[in-house]
């Protein structure tokens, strides 16, 4: 099979991108999305060793025996990839990893992932076609700046090809002590909350109040730096906060829904997109 070129698969399987959807290349790395069992097992691996050996995620016995972090909704997924070809060609290249679910594949399976922590009923009345981002993860050697623009080129010929107008999903902060988190969360809640028509709210039985402190007691600048990476890489993005985090003791984190509406997207990925289709 040739790695480069995703073929046309059953819908919400392994791979169901459609033809010419190609890799795209940074030197020895490249990103593409998943076209076997072997390549998703690699990536549940790698979120296995992020989330749970790094992160402190806490594992039940079926986690711990098989070493992958899994659950149902990988079957529904795309699962983008970063390989990088100096390891090899198949699933021991995979460094890096993002799980796609497109609008259609959720309606079809009954649900969202982030609905187990978000009212997300504003975003389902947004007329355009939605796509959730999560589980996203690298290697700790692949952790820069390089890598992190190679995964948003991959998502933005996604959202290119696909047509997709509006990109959510829950990002995390380390840590279940919001208190601890009080600036970086008030920050995002003065700074960055969604327009009301789109924004998510959490659940109640979940909701953590995310204006924790005056505002005029952060400093902006300050708490920005304190953000992963993802976050604000979202931000950057022209991306939003919903209303309230939600503590996810299983992973060890603090989460907040963000949404990025895909007009708002650095046009510089959609440059590289053209540019190499052309």
């Amino acid at each position: 099979m040739n790695q480069n070129i995703i073929p046309e698969l059953p819908r919400f399987t392994i791979g169901n991108a459609a033809p010419g959807f190609a890799e795209l290349r940074a030197g020895n790395l490249g990103v593409r999305l998943a076209t076997t069992q072997a390549e998703l097992k690699a990536a549940q691996a790698l979120r296995y060793r992020v989330f749970y050996e790094e992160m402190g995620a806490k594992a039940d016995a079926a986690t711990l025996t098989a070493k992958l972090d899994q659950d149902e909704f990988d079957a529904i997924a795309d699962h983008l990839l970063v390989v990088d070809h100096d390891l090899g060609e198949g699933a021991e290249s995979v460094v890096g990893t993002y799980r796609l679910i497109r609008q259609e594949a959720a309606e079809a399976f009954g649900r969202f992932y982030s609905e187990s922590e978000y009212d997300i009923s504003a975003l389902k009345r947004f007329t355009g076609r939605k796509l959730e981002l999560g589980r996203s993860c690298t290697a700790a050697a692949y952790r820069s700046r390089m890598v992190m623009q190679l995964l948003w080129r991959g998502i933005a010929a996604y959202v290119f090809h696909y047509g997709i107008d509006l990109m959510f999903g829950c990002a995390s902060l380390n840590g279940t002590n919001p208190d601890a988190l009080a600036e970086e969360l008030t920050y995002l809640a003065v700074h960055h909350s969604a327009p009301e028509a789109i924004r998510p709210s959490a659940l109640p039985s979940r909701y953590v109040e995310m204006r924790r402190l005056p505002a005029e007691k952060i400093d902006p600048k300050q708490a920005l730096m304190r953000l992963p990476p993802l976050i604000k890489g979202y931000l950057r993005l022209g991306g939003f906060v919903g209303d309230g985090a939600v503590i996810d003791n299983q992973f060890n984190t603090t989460d907040i829904a963000i949404i990025v509406q895909t007009d708002l997207v650095t046009e510089k990925y959609y440059r590289h997109y053209e540019r190499d289709t052309r």
